[in-house]
């Protein structure tokens, strides 16, 4: 079992930033690519980003790129999703979860599939005012 606890979420008028936390407890974090996704109120949970065991590969979705940045801490267990530039169309509940690397190794597109992540946190809420 691996659990994930976010952070940092917030309300946050357009144009503004905030950054999320995410820290993992459980199995070895290091067997895990991370995944950040959202889900705003009547709408499917979607891919934001991405980011390997190492980081070293880094999927961003097309609606994100430029404004949010995927890093993680192999040496605190935590993954952080810096979001700069926000729109209120930003204002949804992100998730921070967790894919065994086996799993989204031989695909980029299983970095962006909710179904190839076995392990999720609550979510936290972010709210863009215009």
């Amino acid at each position: 079992q691996v659990q994930l606890v976010e952070s940092g979420g917030g309300l946050v008028q357009a144009g503004g930033s905030l950054r999320l936390s995410c820290a993992a407890s459980g199995r070895t974090f290091t067997d895990y690519a991370m995944g950040w996704f959202r889900q705003a109120p009547g709408k499917e949970r979607e891919f934001v980003a991405a980011i390997s065991r190492s980081g070293g590969i880094i999927y961003y979705a097309d609606s994100v790129k430029g404004r949010f940045t995927i890093s993680r801490d192999n040496a605190k267990n935590t993954v952080y999703l810096q979001m700069n530039s926000l729109k209120p169309e930003d204002t949804a509940v992100y998730y921070c979860a967790a894919a065994m690397w086996s799993t989204v190794v031989a695909s980029p597109l299983a970095f962006k599939t909710v179904d190839k992540y076995d392990y999720w946190g609550q979510g936290t809420q972010v709210t863009v005012s215009s």
